[in-house]
């Protein structure tokens, strides 16, 4: 899930210490990093962060396969606005058989969740189907490295940083353990990607064990997932096709016109 966050920030940020403000600039190369995760550090410990998360920032080095992996995604994404009929195809490949038989084994999970925040099982199946393929690629790579890496660089760093922010808080606070916390190379998290502001904001304990695992537990994901759209403004029963409302607020789920076509249209096939 490439969520949208919406930030009034530079590419340079300030912040307050008792010596000044020191301006923490971001690099389109791993120069400065170093320097980069201290200034952090510091804004981080001024947000309450204690010594674990800032223990995982100190311990990150700078990727640049995650560099060169963002690159080539946003060229991909540009490709498939003209081609989405090609991005559609190897999106949904052989998607059909198991998400049809994951909303009748959670038949009643569906049920429940649908009818509490309003949005129907075939979007949200479609969702887990083409995130991870139901929870079985979530990834492997180290949240911390892929955050604190592209909140670094100067592309999206508006975008990065209150997520690297957020996941120096879910280590923190213990929600998610340090060696647990792998996902993919934008630091999606989970069985439908959240990313780690938004696991913080919409994360959902539906199992009802006292934490929300969005890595683990089938009824939190769904739920999770479910709240989100909701919280957006997603209408219960209505069409999700483009031109709706409901199409829209899949654009808050992913900014990438042709995946939320993509959803939209495999959904409807179900």
């Amino acid at each position: 899930m490439r969520n949208k966050l919406v930030l009034a920030l530079g590419a340079v940020f300030v912040i307050s210490t008792s010596t000044g403000a020191i301006a923490a600039k971001c690099s389109n190369s791993g120069a400065g990093f170093n320097a980069f995760k201290k200034d952090f550090a510091k804004e981080a410990k001024a947000a309450g962060i204690g010594s674990r998360g800032l223990k995982a920032l100190a311990d990150t080095q700078y990727s640049v396969g995650v560099i060169k992996y963002d690159r080539r995604v946003n060229r991909s994404f540009k490709r498939a606005k003209t081609n989405f009929n090609k991005f559609y195809a190897k999106k949904t490949k052989g998607l059909a058989r198991p998400t049809k038989s994951r909303l009748k084994k959670y038949r009643k999970l569906f049920n429940s969740i649908e009818k509490r925040y309003g949005v129907q099982r075939e979007v949200l199946a479609t969702i887990w189907g083409m995130e991870t393929a139901f929870g079985n690629y979530t990834g492997k790579h180290d949240i911390v490295t892929s955050l604190a890496s592209l909140t670094h660089d100067c592309r999206r760093s508006d975008f990065f940083r209150p997520n690297l922010m957020a996941a120096l808080r879910i280590i923190d606070k213990g929600w998610i353990p340090r060696s647990q916390m792998r996902g993919a190379r934008h630091g999606e998290i989970g069985q439908t990607q959240f990313m780690a502001a938004n696991y913080i904001k919409f994360g959902v304990d539906y199992d009802g064990n006292g934490r929300r695992d969005l890595i683990r537990s089938v009824p939190d994901v769904l739920a999770s997932t479910a709240n989100y759209l909701k919280s957006y403004g997603w209408r219960a029963g209505e069409s999700y096709q483009p031109g709706t409302h409901n199409f829209a607020v899949l654009n808050e789920w992913n900014a990438s016109s042709a995946y939320q076509r993509a959803i939209a249209k495999f959904a409807a096939s179900l």
